[in-house]
């Protein structure tokens, strides 16, 4: 959540991420599409990437990503890739959710890996964040 408070700062959405190998924290970041002029920078990403240097090694199956979001088509994908083991996300995102609203490309069983889910942790707190920042914005 201090990732996701953190972004409101520099003008992007509230969305943090945190990596973690059992109870070592690999990486955590925020989005960052608005500070870096990155359409890829969400937090997922830039969390991943970073985890991945910090582990020596782009796999990360025996980590999990926290999110306070439901990711998207391009993080779920990134999730895939990466091989991440397990994925905890907050509040739902039935517009652009890629983790059981839209699809569901974490689990689909057609790819090479599948990811454990748990969904919802913290998901009124996610949510009221997300709804605040928009709007103020309005």
């Amino acid at each position: 959540m201090s990732e996701a408070r953190a972004c409101t700062v520099l003008g992007d959405v509230p969305v943090g991420a945190v990596v973690a190998r059992g109870d070592e924290i690999l990486a955590a970041a925020g989005n960052a599409r608005e500070h870096l002029d990155d359409p890829t920078a969400h937090a997922e990403i830039l969390a991943l990437r970073a985890a991945a240097k910090a582990a020596g090694s782009w796999r990360l199956d025996d980590c999990t990503l926290f999110v306070t979001l439901e990711p998207c088509a391009m993080c779920a994908g990134a999730i895939v890739l990466a091989r991440v083991g397990r994925l905890v996300f907050g509040a739902a995102d039935p517009k652009a959710g890629f983790v059981g609203s839209l699809g569901d490309l974490v689990r689909d069983e057609r790819l090479n890996h599948q990811v454990e889910v748990v969904s919802g942790v913290l998901a009124e707190e996610s949510s009221a964040l997300l709804k605040d920042f928009f709007r103020e914005r309005r």
